[in-house]
């Protein structure tokens, strides 16, 4: 009779144990770390970082600065970071957003490949309970009051810093000078504004502009349109690009055709290939909008949203005109 009353005893407390055990928190794990926000308060946010073309170095160096914040902050939330092959593919960026939709992400900061179409899809990211957060390229204003929507734009002003360039290049040139501006994608705010910064500094300075094409954002197209142009306009003294990648591909055509001497180049985006060829002398200028920064001021404000629940207001952020100079010359 004692034997059976021992076991009964155990066994009850067997029973206790494996059903105490079957009510416990289960681990964390991935899938649970990118829940909503309306998870419980224990699990990370996760932020989607959601950037454009990762063969750009610009985007390289912002995907590196994210992660860097991510590394030293890592108690504080989890990061996703995805991008597109080349500048132009829009529809895989919307995919990448719907993506991090259908993982719950807490959070996307994206930096759009267009101004208008990216609008959309991000409206369902916010309908959805996500914080977006605008970085980079600002989406069309138009765009968003259609939607009535509002996504805070964390970024530089991208005219005054396309105008800096402009006005460094123009102490270089004489009144009446021809230049050529080689656009970004035409479709997208940072181009538009660019081009814009570029214009008003060739129109005070009262350079001529004969020229504005696109080559969007890429550097083999940048050198076909500058290798044409130096044909067709032999007489221009300046190509002022809107991003580095164009400038690489400007001084290229220039190099070809054994111009580089008399041809000016000014670039936007401050990336290391082009640190050398501002020493060198053979890109005159750049602007530095702080690439490994700009994702990081884009993920601190998206935290700052999921914990106050407001939308804060847009931020503008720093840039800075490089030369040679601020470089430093060997």
């Amino acid at each position: 009779m004692r034997v059976f009353v021992k076991f009964m005893f155990f066994l009850c407390l067997a029973t206790l144990f494996v059903s105490g055990c079957g009510n416990s928190p289960a681990p964390s794990s991935p899938e649970n770390a990118q829940t909503s926000s309306s998870s419980t308060t224990t699990s990370k946010p996760v932020v989607a970082l959601v950037m454009k073309s990762l063969a750009n170095e610009f985007f390289q160096t912002m995907e590196n600065g994210a992660r860097a914040h991510q590394r030293a902050h890592a108690d504080e939330y989890e990061l996703i970071a995805v991008g597109t092959k080349d500048e132009l593919d829009v529809n895989k960026q919307v995919q990448l957003v719907e993506q991090m939709i259908a993982q719950k992400a807490n959070a996307i900061v994206i930096a759009p490949a267009d101004s208008k179409t990216l609008v959309g899809v991000c409206k369902r990211a916010q309908d959805a309970g996500i914080v977006v957060v605008n970085i980079d390229n600002r989406f069309d204003s138009d765009a968003l009051a259609e939607r009535q929507l509002k996504i805070p734009f964390v970024g530089p002003d991208n005219r005054k810093g396309a105008r800096l360039a402009g006005e460094y290049l123009a102490k270089h040139l004489h009144p009446g000078d021809p230049v050529a501006i080689i656009e970004g994608v035409p479709t997208t705010f940072n181009a538009q504004q660019r081009k814009l910064g570029f214009e008003d500094a060739m129109q005070a300075a009262g350079m001529q502009i004969v020229s504005s094409q696109t080559a969007n954002w890429e550097m083999d197209r940048a050198s076909q349109v500058v290798a044409a142009l130096i044909t067709e306009k032999p007489e221009i003294k300046a190509f002022l690009c809107a991003n580095d990648s164009m400038a690489l591909g400007a001084v290229s055509a220039l190099r070809a055709a054994n111009r580089l001497q008399d041809v000016y180049v000014v670039g936007f985006d401050n990336i290391s290939a082009v640190q050398d060829l501002l020493k060198k002398g053979e890109i005159l200028a750049t602007v530095d909008q702080h690439a490994d920064q700009l994702a990081v001021y884009g993920i601190e404000y998206a935290l700052e949203m999921i914990k106050s629940g407001a939308t804060p207001e847009d931020r503008e952020t720093p840039v800075d005109l490089i030369t040679a100079e601020t470089l430093g010359t060997p």
